[in-house]
This record gives structure tokens, C-alpha cells and sequence, in this order.
């Protein structure tokens, strides 16, 4: 259903004299409010492409000053998170390290290690704020695009076997599981989980 005072925007924008000049920036804004309200958005997507069409994230080099909010995205999203001065050193040695800004700050941050045709995905986390709307895919891809642009031809990462989320995706971008790595993560109470070691060809 749409919301009452939306329709009356866009009733009201339509029954303008014609010969005063419609300012279609304003039909358009409650449009696009509608089409946030509206199940329908396969419609609003067809006939009005500018209104509907998603932003995305925007990817820029990581910064010394996106650190604080990098690693405070870390420690929400996992039980054995890097600290800050791990990646401060990131950064310091050069690795490729990325974040995605969504909504005017940062939602997501990528890690790689590229040398010798082969690029490593050291890290790479989606706020849990901003989780389930495709972030992690995009940043993903956009990891793979910059590998390619250092001339790697295999991307690899390793993931623990109990992240169905991450598997699953990592399966669709096309990754196979090559070996596993024993111990690799800790899981608590002095145990270890194994990793899922996964590779692709660029």
C-alpha cells in the first residue's frame, strides 16, 4: 500500500497548472519514497529505472583514519576479531586494502595480499548493521577486479567451515575448496576450527 501523504505529494504535483513549470526533482523524491513503501518495486524498477535503481557501495583505498571504524565493524562481527594494531601493519606493508561506504560511512572493508599471480583475501567483513543486502558479493567482486588489475590470475581465502553464509557465497562467486588448513582458527575453550581452504581462477 502507499502511505497517504506520499500519494498526496505526487496527486498534487500532478494537477499543476501546465503552464507553471513542474519540479520534477520534488515528483521524483516522493516517488522514490514510494518505491521503498511499494511491493511492487519489479514496476517502479521498469518504468522508472532512476528512481529505483540501488546505489551500492562506493570502494576507496582504506585510510589510517577508516581504522577505528574498520576495526570497531570487526570486533562486532566476530569472536576472535583482529585487533586495530594488526591492521595498522596492514597497511603499513603494503597489503591491497579496501573499504566500502554506504550511506555517508563505512560498511565494509576488504584485505588482499597479491604477489606472484596469486591474490590472498586476508579479510573481508560486512558491518552487521548493513548485512544481507549484497555488500559482502560486491565487495567480493570488486577484491576480484583489483586482482585482476595486478595481473593475478587465482584468488584464494580460507573460511571456517561453520560460516555457511560466507561458504555459500564464496561457492556461488565461483571458488572450489582445494584443502583445508588444520587448527587454523580458534573456536574457544583452548579448541581449534579447522579452515576450508577455496580458490578461484581470475
Amino acid at each position: 500500500m502507499i502511505d497517504e501523504s506520499l500519494r498526496s505529494d505526487i496527486i498534487t504535483a500532478s494537477l499543476l497548472p501546465t503552464a507553471k513549470k513542474i519540479d520534477m526533482d520534488q515528483v521524483f523524491a516522493a516517488l522514490k519514497k514510494i518505491f521503498f513503501f511499494d511491493s511492487q518495486k519489479q514496476f517502479y524498477s521498469q518504468h522508472f529505472p532512476d528512481v529505483s535503481q540501488e546505489e551500492g557501495m562506493q570502494f576507496r583505498p582504506m585510510r589510517k583514519s577508516d581504522l577505528k571504524a574498520v576495526a570497531t565493524i570487526e570486533e562486532q562481527s566476530y569472536p576472535f576479531p583482529w585487533s586495530l594494531g594488526i591492521f595498522k601493519n596492514c597497511l603499513k606493508v603494503g597489503y591491497s586494502c579496501w573499504v566500502g561506504e554506504a550511506e555517508g560511512e563505512v560498511v565494509a572493508y576488504g584485505i588482499l595480499s597479491i604477489g606472484a599471480g596469486e591474490a590472498h583475501v586476508m579479510n573481508v567483513c560486512v558491518s552487521p548493521l548493513y548485512q544481507g543486502q549484497g555488500y559482502g558479493r560486491e565487495m567480493m567482486l570488486h577484491l576480484m577486479e583489483v586482482a585482476r588489475n595486478h595481473r593475478a590470475d587465482m584468488m584464494l581465502l580460507e573460511v571456517r567451515p561453520s560460516n555457511k553464509v560466507a561458504v555459500h557465497l564464496y561457492r556461488k562467486l565461483g571458488f572450489n575448496e582445494i584443502g583445508t588448513r588444520k587448527g587454523y582458527y580458534p573456536a574457544g575453550a583452548n579448541k581449534r576450527e579447522d579452515a576450508l581452504v577455496l580458490a578461484r581462477m581470475l
